[in-house]
């Protein structure tokens, strides 16, 4: 792409929807301001996938090389009991490439590096700026001024808020995040371990009591792995941001888990890359206000469990980068091109698989044996064309060319 206009956008937030549109709109000739609140990259993180559309978006970015040497190579999903013995497993190759793991997974810090390296070797106008963020914004018919935490006030033609699911963006535009978020009945969290000697090797294992889920999954070094947790319970308002309270659930809830559960709560004081977070899905009635549009989980959260938040990504960055290379002298045209393309992809993206928390996370032992039962019968030859069908969501999405 080669636009080279006068326009200067701000994006919010350097993860890998913010880094991802910034890499085509500075491709385009955009000048492109990103702010980061961390003070440097965030390494490390759960494992995501690329498959189907976002895989297609990754090849036309140019991200496949630096993909594949950062890739993880899983062998599938398995559901084991308190003891570690398997009770069913999911192969990465049934249901078409598109079950619990893809053909392309890779730890969410290895992607965001592969799109930095790719930010740092392109040639355009770009200012990077770690440990800043937005404080204010005032908008016109033409742009928005910006006040920043540092002190700065500055102009530009669009801002993209690419901020998270709690985006500071999306609540000075558009309102509370309470008006936007639903809650969908947990909580989850992860944090890297040393790899537990009851991991299954090259799987990611999952273990399941009532009301709770214990899983271990390989990272890129054999030596380490990552805890995921997940828990359903009523909401509590008071977890949020208190990490002592956060961790006493946890210690709490797993207690009685058995498996690789005491090893992941013996590690817990010590995480240094600890995360936990409520499960909520976030529902925008529109997604641009005025000069000011959101991208990624900021604008369309599905949560952890729908296994989509980097194809949404991915796919949104491409989308509002290439509607606003296409016409950089019309932004609001190009930001009404952006949503009607990107909706469809979400209205797919968003669907909970199974059910939700209530399938995957039983709160009775009679509950939990109904849900291995059901689980045993969707691995079947027989009903594996059901399950294929109910996965595949968003495989026939067409992505425009740009």
């Amino acid at each position: 792409m080669s636009t080279n206009t006068n326009l200067r956008i701000l994006v919010a937030g350097g993860g890998i929807a913010g880094n991802a549109v910034a890499l085509q709109l500075v491709r385009a000739g955009i000048a492109t301001t990103v702010v980061e609140r961390a003070t440097a990259p965030r390494p490390g993180g759960q494992a995501v996938d690329l498959r189907g559309p976002s895989r297609e978006v990754a090849e036309r970015m140019g991200l496949m090389d630096g993909v594949r040497k950062h890739q993880l190579h899983e062998k599938g999903m398995v559901q084991v009991d308190a003891d570690g013995r398997t009770i069913y497993e999911m192969p990465m190759e049934m249901f078409e490439g598109n079950g619990a793991i893809a053909e392309v997974e890779i730890s969410r810090g290895d992607l965001n590096g592969v799109l930095l390296t790719e930010l740092a070797g392109v040639a355009g106008e770009l200012d990077y700026r770690y440990g800043d963020w937005i404080e204010s914004l005032d908008q016109d018919g033409s742009g928005v001024t910006v006040g920043f935490a540092s002190g700065l006030s500055e102009r530009y033609d669009l801002v993209i808020g690419a901020d998270g699911v709690h985006s500071g963006t999306r609540k000075l535009a558009f309102g509370p995040e309470e008006q936007f978020t639903t809650y969908l009945g947990g909580y989850m969290s992860f944090y890297t371990i040393p790899t537990p000697e009851a991991a299954v090797q090259d799987w990611m294992a999952m273990h399941v009591i009532p009301r709770a889920s214990v899983g271990v999954r390989s990272d890129a070094d054999p030596a380490t792995s990552k805890a995921i947790l997940t828990f359903r319970i009523d909401a509590d308002p008071a977890l949020r941001r208190d990490t002592t309270a956060q961790q006493q659930l946890i210690r709490d809830m797993l207690a009685p888990a058995g498996w690789c559960a005491p090893e992941i709560l013996a590690r817990l004081d010590e995480a240094t890359d600890f995360y936990f977070d409520e499960l909520v899905r976030v529902d925008m009635p529109a997604l641009s206000a005025g000069r000011i549009t959101l991208l990624g989980d900021a604008g369309y959260c599905g949560s952890p469990l729908t296994g989509m938040g980097t194809a949404m990504a991915l796919v949104g960055a491409y989308l509002l980068a290439g509607e606003i290379a296409a016409t950089p002298g019309d932004i609001d045209g190009a930001l009404v091109r952006y949503e009607a393309a990107v909706n469809p992809f979400l209205e797919k993206a968003k669907t909970l698989p199974g059910g939700g928390l209530k399938m995957m996370i039983p709160t009775s032992k009679v509950g939990l044996k109904v849900m291995v039962q059901f689980g045993k019968l969707m691995m079947s030859r027989a009903f594996r064309p059901i399950m294929t069908k109910m996965l595949d969501t968003t495989e026939d999405y067409v992505l425009p060319s740009y």
